[in-house]
């Protein structure tokens, strides 16, 4: 008698394009250990990675704006749910595998540092060798997490999460084989991201008063939209349609919509990214990291796992701790190591 997991496997074979990753085909995981008698792998690796501890410290990590007062600006669990919902649709929509899609966006931010991209150059100086956001959130799934052990998630997530880095001047879709996601469920995370956080950005800046809507670049917004639902929709359906003309091949956009939502994310870059304005906390961001950063170095016991420390050294037990932080524990932890604290009581010297 088949189970609950094989019957939901058998229907995927049945309604998913034959194109889409198939959770029986899987190319398995890190360590082999029993199928679950109700879920199929991928919907297993989207549960674990929504309840391990570094998706849940998202909600206090920067997306744009450092520590905001308000409570309607992202933060970089509120960006990765969004980039998850657009991954989805786009998903859903072309017959893909909705729950690997899915696995892939919310795990894909799992090893971004405190204090937002600022945070990460921070590190990305201090790190020898450098430091990707991209390789940490595949080294907290595949070992830092459960107390050392790992989720163990699949290889097709793995992948995914491994490959959605862009950078400033990357495109979404036509890069390298080496470069692109070896499923298409993975390339729709790139595309989603870039969604994502060039539309949720303007909305955040122009809150903050760093943006007028009528500043918008004019030629971006004419091919996009005006609002931020109608330049989803035109992106969301550009991907959709290039895709399907493909015969999902691969993920694909029009080169109009591609070079419009660039030029958008250029505009964005100069005007908010790295606004004087919206940068000058980052300054003391990045004087925080590298305090915390000499810190830890000097008393490594107190704070570092020690056993990281014996087999890969100091700086990666450092590296691990300090860009697993949260802002608000950076800032505490800094205000104790370094701001004196005041005297609670008056001593009598007579």
């Amino acid at each position: 008698m088949s189970t609950i997991r094989q019957q939901l496997e058998a229907r995927e074979r049945e309604i998913l394009a034959s194109q889409a990753s198939k959770s029986a085909n899987s190319r398995g995981r890190l360590r082999q250990e029993p199928e679950d008698d109700v879920r199929p792998a991928f919907q297993r690796d989207r549960d674990r990675v929504i309840h391990c501890k570094a998706f849940r410290r998202l909600k206090h990590k920067t997306q744009v704006f450092f520590a905001p007062t308000g409570d309607h600006y992202r933060t970089r669990l509120t960006h990765t749910l969004e980039v998850s919902q657009i991954a989805r649709t786009i998903a859903k929509v072309l017959r893909l595998h909705e729950e690997l899609t899915e696995a892939i966006a919310l795990g894909h931010d799992l090893g971004h540092t405190p204090f937002g991209h600022a945070g990460e150059r921070v590190i990305d100086k201090l790190m020898p060798g450098g430091f990707n956001h991209y390789e940490q959130s595949l080294r907290i799934v595949d070992g830092l997490e459960n107390e050392g052990k790992g989720l163990n998630l699949t290889w097709e997530v793995r992948d995914g999460i491994a490959k959605h880095s862009k950078g400033k001047s990357g495109a979404p879709v036509g890069m390298s084989d080496a470069q692109r996601a070896s499923t298409i469920e993975g390339q729709i995370m790139r595309v989603a991201d870039l969604i994502a956080y060039v539309n949720h950005d303007i909305d955040d800046a122009t809150r903050a008063g760093l943006l007028k809507p009528e500043e918008l670049p004019d030629n971006p917004i004419r091919v996009l939209g005006r609002t931020s639902s109608a330049r989803i929709s035109t992106l969301v359906r550009d991907v959709v349609n290039e895709t399907l003309a493909a015969d999902l091949a691969e993920i694909r956009m029009s080169d109009r919509v591609l070079s419009a939502v660039l030029g958008l994310r250029s505009f964005l870059f100069d005007a908010v990214y790295e606004n004087t304005i919206a940068t000058a906390e980052f300054r003391k961001a990045e004087d925080i990291l590298t305090g915390l950063w000499q810190k830890v170095h000097e008393r490594p016991d107190e704070f570092l796992d020690r056993r990281t420390m014996a087999q890969e050294g100091v700086d990666v037990a450092a590296r691990d701790f300090v860009a697993g932080m949260t802002d608000r524990y950076a800032v505490r932890l800094f205000e104790r190591l370094f701001i004196p604290k005041p005297w609670t009581e008056i001593v009598d010297h007579d």
